[in-house]
């Protein structure tokens, strides 16, 4: 049987690439045969695009059958995969499967088959035992981040659907971490292995290693030190515990600084909006636990702030993940208290920040996020919010960020300065001829 055809230039070009990286050309040359690939790179060297090619290769031309399965450890990175794919614009349907929203969404999406499908094990045992997916036509299974999955205790769920899986060609392995034996149930045979870990490890991407020692054991006053050093430029804090994001948090707050949290207590739209302000550059600090250390795509994340120490290297490793990104360059910062000491697997040569005797609160940044009630099910497109704050609130195509739009509701940044005269200009009109709630994101 044919294979699907497509243009990989044409692709590449719709992903906003001049061309692939080597990791991901020479997964694309390899998986066009039969076998399984174990595919081992830095967080952030596009790997979700490598293994996506890799099921392209493999896909045939037949409609309306479910033909690849990728299993995620989060919802997070699921919506991240769903975003890439739709950027390649194939043509392909597919579709997200996880928690935090109706399952009944899914089930309708799975009515007609998508040729594939990403979920998270949970969501997908669940969809499995009810009979929602086609099974028999499953040839292709890719594991993204199989060792956090593991880690998460998800083993059980694993297994029961890689055992339901009968027909499967082909297996694709993908993580910025090794993990010493994988379990017999994944039934990975012989694989062809793309490491590319030492040499984003060896050549690094701009990644510059920095420590401030916290005269306190508490170290919520040198962690605010520290973001008055640095000024409002995109980080990441990570904490141990979701306790402690919520102190830091708070604590930043009271002083008045601009920041929101991420953790996996959070109800999903609270998440969804605390990570789409961070995005969108409407705030610059996201204090967070090491659910974010994984499967988020956040372009120019400038630094990595360890509040907390990481527990072990793998953690560490997926945490400086998220700055210096492809080819952008980025700081690690690790707060140290007087009672601790660099882990081993912390860089020999570090360098010591000193903080200027005057120090200056980080400024505001530039954009306000504005929350929309209104999403993708509602016949709502980014389109037509641009089209209705440019016509209804006055507001030139410069004076618009980031959107984005979820199912039922949408994610809007408007330039801070223009945000009061456009809510004004807007609160009585309609968008597609709807009365839809408006406001400014909390």
């Amino acid at each position: 049987m044919p294979k699907f055809k497509f243009d990989v230039k044409e692709i590449t070009k719709h992903l906003g690439f001049d061309r692939l990286n080597d990791m991901q050309t020479q997964s694309l040359d390899v998986s066009k045969d039969d076998g399984d690939i174990m595919l081992l790179s830095k967080t952030g060297s596009g790997k979700t695009v490598a293994f996506l090619f890799a099921i392209l290769n493999q896909l045939q031309n037949v409609e309306r059958e479910t033909q690849a399965l990728i299993i995620v450890p989060s919802r997070e990175l699921a919506q991240q995969i769903e975003q890439v794919f739709r950027s390649m614009r194939t043509g392909l349907k597919l579709t997200a499967c996880y928690g935090g929203h109706k399952r009944e969404i899914e089930e309708n999406n799975l009515i007609d088959a998508p040729s594939i499908i990403v979920g998270t094990a949970g969501r997908l045992c669940d969809h499995i035992r009810r009979g929602n997916i086609q099974l028999d036509t499953i040839h292709t299974l890719v594991l993204d981040e199989f060792d956090k999955s593991l880690e998460l205790g998800f083993a059980e769920e694993m297994e029961f659907i890689v055992g339901s899986l009968k027909n499967i060609k082909k297996r694709v392995l993908c993580s910025a971490t090794t993990i010493e034996q994988l379990p017999p149930f994944i039934k990975l045979h012989e694989p062809f292995e793309i490491n590319f870990l030492d040499e984003y490890i060896t050549e690094s991407l701009g990644t510059d290693y920095q420590k401030v020692i916290s005269p306190e054991k508490d170290k919520v006053e040198t962690l605010y030190n520290l973001l008055c050093h640095i000024g409002a430029r995109s980080s990441i804090i990570f904490c141990n515990h979701r306790e402690s994001v919520e102190r830091v948090s708070e604590f930043l707050k009271e002083k008045h600084v601009q920041c929101v949290h991420y953790h996996g207590a959070m109800e999903q739209r609270d998440r969804d909006t605390n990570l789409f302000k961070f995005k969108n550059g409407s705030v610059p600090f996201l204090v967070c636990t090491d659910l974010a250390a994984r499967g988020l795509d956040i372009a120019h994340v400038r630094n990595i702030i360890h509040y907390h120490l990481p527990f072990t290297e793998d953690t560490f490793t997926h945490r400086n993940g998220r700055t210096a990104r492809m080819d952008a360059s980025g700081s690690v910062i690790l707060i140290v208290g007087q009672e601790e000491k660099l882990p081993d697997f912390a860089p020999e040569e570090i360098k010591e920040i000193t903080f200027a005797e005057q120090l200056h609160h980080p400024e505001k940044t530039e954009w306000t996020t504005v929350f929309i009630h209104a999403g993708k099910k509602n016949k709502i497109n980014k389109v037509d919010i641009v089209g209705f704050f440019g016509n209804r609130g006055d507001l030139r195509k410069e004076d618009i960020g980031l959107i984005e739009v979820k199912d039922f509701f949408s994610f809007v940044a408007i330039r801070r300065s223009k945000v009061g005269h456009v809510m004004h200009l807007i609160k009585d009109q309609r968008l597609k001829n709807k009365k839809i709630k408006i406001q400014i994101a909390k």
